[in-house]
């Protein structure tokens, strides 16, 4: 049965992104999804933090999307791929400090932990692929 108008503008922003992943990829609608948790979640952090700690946060978040869409849309994705990886990696390290300074609660931690965790690894499987179909085939 088919979706009307009325009943795609009801679905969250989260919610319309869940289906788009054929489109650009896992590892980029994951990301996607994340950012539009991240946002929200930055706006509650103190107004002395909210421009220090917060800014950068999403700084990063959308630096690795900006990664994740280069990569999708090229043929030379290992640059693109390995600055999202370590993105990724920065953005594990300035949310532990947002739970270590409590402005992150430990429930939201671990939310933005595990997301991040299954983004590394949709990356890490896509460079994985990249690599395999890069390297010459033995005759």
């Amino acid at each position: 049965m088919a979706e009307t108008a009325a009943e795609r503008a009801k679905r969250s922003p989260a919610q319309k992104a869940e289906n788009r992943a054929p489109e650009t990829g896992a590892a980029l609608e994951g990301h996607y999804r994340f950012i539009l948790w991240l946002v929200p979640t930055l706006e509650k952090f103190p107004h002395s933090q909210c421009f220090l700690l917060g800014d950068r946060i999403q700084r990063a978040a959308l630096d690795v999307l900006e990664s994740l869409i280069e990569a999708t849309y090229t043929r030379q994705r290992r640059n693109h791929l390995s600055r999202a990886n370590l993105g990724i990696e920065k953005l594990r390290f300035l949310l532990r400090l947002a739970h270590d300074l409590r402005h992150l609660d430990a429930r939201r931690y671990e939310h933005a932990a595990r997301s991040l965790d299954e983004t590394g690894r949709r990356i890490g499987a896509w460079m994985k692929a990249h690599r395999a179909r890069q390297s010459p085939r033995p005759v």
